[in-house]
């Protein structure tokens, strides 16, 4: 409709020879502007994305306080303040010199003051270090052509209009349409899904001319006019979207929440119930009393029968416990990060803990994402293993090896050079780069034989002919050249009709021979090994021009050899697997390889066990969600996979109760990462997108990093169960002591103050959550299976310690109270009391420092 790219390119005001002019500063209208490139920006946007509603710092404030347990802490809290205050200037407390009845409730608002400012600032320094990351990710450089030369430009000054040119390794920042080019091929899976390679080409050539933003280039170079930037591009369309969505509450947020109002329903009913006997307790002596008290001393009692009631409320309600999960999981996270995961959610971190599937990638996550020579055939000898290259090369004979080198560096597009990370390696197709790093272990440099080869013709590799071919002159010998193919294996050795001996020379390749190759291949196929083979034949300069430019000449070649290329296993990474499935943890493999590929790796991984099942993804897709639940036990590897298949994936285990954990690179993985309970990206191969949509990003794309996750996240919830045991215990011991002891006193007074109470209260109950929340995680974590996402919070055993612990403390308190006075032969009178109650406090506290050992280990 637009009549092609020549015509687009014409309504943009663009020359594609030229490019915009560098100080365009005239619009469509023929007006002027103060800025270069003013009109389009205006006219198409610039390409940017608007920055993401920054939470601010008081919002993050607020939603910290946003919290049942705090906002009830407030209440009692301003109650406490206001009596306190009352008290302290017309109640019983007037004529005091010190006037400390403010202390409690001013206490309790520095509490939850701490609290929020914690949770606040832990939230708005991560969410500073994911804006740097991302930052830091979108300074990068393209070539644009511009007054007709090419100039390097930073992403964001990218214009609708402009010519960009493109290389194998960009990954697109815009959408734009092809202009001009040769043989380029474009990975899209990250935007589409698609796994096969799209070569792009004009419209009259009968290919496709739309380049996606957030598309690889693999192969080829070209040229493109840019049609959408920013946010009207596809990338940023996706990315706009990812920023919808709420944070899902956690199981253990989820099961704090529903403890908290129940302690809370504890703490009021044991309130009220202390408020209405003390009442009637004073009401009745008031009325047995030979005169009634005046109206002044009973207003005064009642107000301190009201404090003895509130700080009740204010002892059973759990303050700690909110400042404990805040402190474990900043700490955690903290840690974290130096293991190589950055925590963008912290909820998740505990989330991880519970986790029960672990679903992931191969690429990158098990395996090096480096493709390696491992095994071979060249000349009738083996390669046995990638240590053995150097000692294998050397067995060969000299002619052999000049061959066998020249092959590996002429025809090969891949080059050394710097990666994104600014490393020295070699870029370029993964099995290109895998042959060259077999000849650097060999002694070859690629680049002194390029130089001394010119080529004189190249068939590039092509994914329907599956082989590549490079003509070029024999050194020293004039009008002759060599033929040099490698591709798949079965294709070459079809075209071969005679091979390399084990002496060097040349001989006839017959049925025997072709037999013995084929079951090599077979055997490096049948251990997952990618295979190619290396063949080469001499022609003379009248053979070259008979050539034709379209089929390279594949007939009677000669067999150099096979070479078996593997993406090694990280290291660690059995041992990896085999804590996750010691620790109760299912790992399952799903990866984009085909069927056999994926059984070896995941078999060398220990992920596929016996009696595990490995499936396609086109069959599992196949499937009724019943089959699919009743394959699921078993499922331990998935291959062919799209990416429509891991969301299935994570919605069937979820729906049988499972906390899943998946990780992804592609734009197209982020609605399983959102799905799933904690999703993982890649911070070095992963998409924006995909790190937009996870909860933690593994920065060196190790499988490893996971279990270090998996360890945190159980030992954040470990820390959040001791502090639990503990805070429980001291809560429990100091309602009933108060309790217990304010009924049976004589005047209606609790064995331990007001202000007694708030010692014990914030100083243990701080001081405990930072001492049992910052513990390390263990190798026994690993050593247990994860608690069931509907598991109770406190669990039988923690029932039986911390009763236990509570009435003992109970009995030991209550004894000293009654019979202290008798024990340390104290004076029956105001100062032998008041030593008597000083020796009670100091014993609560002691026995919960004691109590605070005990609690560092959940039976």
């Amino acid at each position: 409709e637009l009549g092609g790219a020549a015509q687009i390119c014409k309504k943009l005001q663009v020359d594609p020879k030229v490019g915009l002019r560098q100080r365009e500063q005239i619009g469509a209208s023929g007006e002027h502007y103060d800025e270069p490139f003013q009109a389009r920006r205006a006219a198409f946007g610039r390409n940017t994305l608007p920055d993401a509603s920054v939470v601010t710092f008081w919002q993050l404030l607020y939603a910290a306080y946003n919290d049942h347990t705090l906002i009830m802490l407030t209440i009692a809290a301003a109650v406490s303040l206001a009596v306190g205050i009352y008290d302290d200037m017309l109640g019983s407390h007037k004529d005091d010199e010190v006037k400390v009845g403010w202390v409690e409730g001013a206490a309790i608002f520095l509490a939850v003051l701490v609290v929020c400012f914690t949770n606040a600032i832990n939230d708005y320094q991560k969410e500073k270090q994911f804006q740097k990351l991302n930052a830091k990710k979108e300074d990068r450089t393209v070539k644009v052509r511009r007054d007709g030369g090419e100039v390097e430009i930073g992403v964001q000054e990218l214009n609708v209009g402009d010519i960009l040119l493109i290389e194998p390794g960009d990954i697109i920042p815009v959408d734009g349409v092809y202009l001009d080019g040769h043989n380029m091929t474009c990975d899209e899976s990250s935007a589409t899904g698609e796994s096969d390679a799209v070569k792009k080409g004009t419209t009259d050539e009968g290919r496709d001319p739309f380049v996606l933003s957030g598309a690889k280039v693999l192969e080829g170079v070209g040229s493109m006019v840019v049609v959408a930037v920013g946010t009207r591009s596809f990338y940023g369309k996706i990315m706009m979207a990812m920023r919808q969505g709420e944070t899902a509450v956690t199981p253990l947020q989820r099961k704090l929440d529903i403890l908290a109002e129940q302690i809370a329903k504890y703490g009021m009913s044991a309130a009220i119930l202390l408020l209405i006997t003390l009442t009637v307790k004073y009401l009745v002596n008031c009325a047995l009393a030979p005169e009634f008290p005046p109206a002044s001393i009973m207003f005064s009692q009642f107000v301190s029968i009201v404090i003895e009631a509130i700080t009740v409320v204010v002892v059973a309600v759990p303050e700690g416990l909110p400042m404990a999960v805040t402190i474990s999981l900043a700490y955690a996270t903290t840690k974290m990060l130096q293991d190589g995961n950055l925590v963008r959610q912290l909820a998740a971190c505990e989330t991880m803990g519970g986790a029960t599937v672990v679903c992931t990638d191969k690429t990158g996550t098990l395996t090096q994402n480096r493709m390696t020579v491992v095994r071979g055939v060249v000349a009738g000898r083996e390669l046995q293993s990638r240590a053995e290259a150097r000692a294998f090369f050397e067995t060969l004979p000299r002619e052999t090896r000049s061959l066998l080198l020249e092959g590996i560096a002429v025809n090969s597009t891949a080059f050394e050079g710097p990666d994104e990370q600014g490393n020295i390696d070699f870029i370029g197709s993964k099995s290109e780069c895998a042959l060259l790093g077999f000849g650097k272990v060999c002694g070859l440099d690629y680049r002194c034989e390029r130089a001394d080869h010119k080529t004189a013709r190249v068939y590039p590799f092509s994914s329907e002919k599956k082989t590549m071919t490079t003509i070029v002159p024999v050194t020293g010998r004039e009008g002759l050249f060599h033929v040099h193919a490698k591709g798949a294996s079965e294709i070459v050795l079809g075209s071969c009709t005679r091979m390399i001996g084990s002496d060097g020379t040349v001989t006839e390749l017959d049925d025997k021979a072709r037999a013995e190759l084929q079951t090599h291949i077979s055997k490096f196929a049948h251990r997952a090994l990618r295979t190619f083979a290396l063949a080469y034949k001499e022609i003379d300069a009248d053979e070259l021009a008979a050539c034709n430019d379209d089929e390279a000449p594949l007939s009677n070649l000669v067999w150099i050899g096979v070479m078996g290329i593997q993406d090694p296993l990280r290291n660690g990474v059995r041992k990896a697997v085999e804590d996750c499935h010691g620790a109760g943890v299912i790992v399952r493999m799903i990866t984009g390889d085909n069927i056999e590929t994926a059984r070896a790796i995941a078999r060398d991984a220990g992920i596929l066990t016996k009696g595990g099942q490995a499936l396609s993804g086109p069959q599992w897709r196949k499937m009724t969600p019943e089959q699919q639940h009743a394959v699921l036990p078993r499922l331990q590897v998935m291959a062919r996979s799209s990416p429509l298949d891991k969301q299935i994936m994570v919605e069937r285990l979820q729906e049988r109760g499972e906390v899943v954990a998946m990780t992804g690179d592609g734009t197209n993985d982020s609605p399983a990462l959102k799905l799933a309970d904690v999703g993982f990206s890649m911070g070095i191969a992963g998409t924006e997108v995909a790190k937009e949509a996870s909860d933690i990003i593994l920065m060196d794309d190790n499988f490893n990093s996971i279990v270090k996750a998996l360890r945190w996240g159980r030992a954040v919830n470990d820390s959040v169960r001791k502090f639990l045991q503990f805070q429980l215990t001291v809560n429990i011991a100091a309602v009933l002591l108060t309790f217990i002891s304010a009924v049976f006193s004589s005047n209606g007074q609790s064995a331990l103050t007001a202000v007694q109470l708030l010692f014990l209260n914030l100083i243990m109950d701080s001081l405990a959550a930072l001492g049992l929340a910052t513990e390390g995680p263990t190798d026994a974590l690993l050593n247990r299976p994860p608690l069931q996402r509907n598991s109770a919070l406190i669990t039988f055993e923690m029932w039986r310690m911390i009763i236990g612990q509570a009435a003992f403390q109970l009995g030991i308190n209550l004894l000293l109270l009654h019979h202290g006075t008798e024990i340390f032969h104290l004076p029956d009178s105001p100062a032998g009391n008041a030593v008597l109650r000083t020796l009670v406090f100091n014993a609560f506290i002691f026995l919960q420092v004691f109590n605070q050992i005990n609690c560092r280990r959940i039976l």
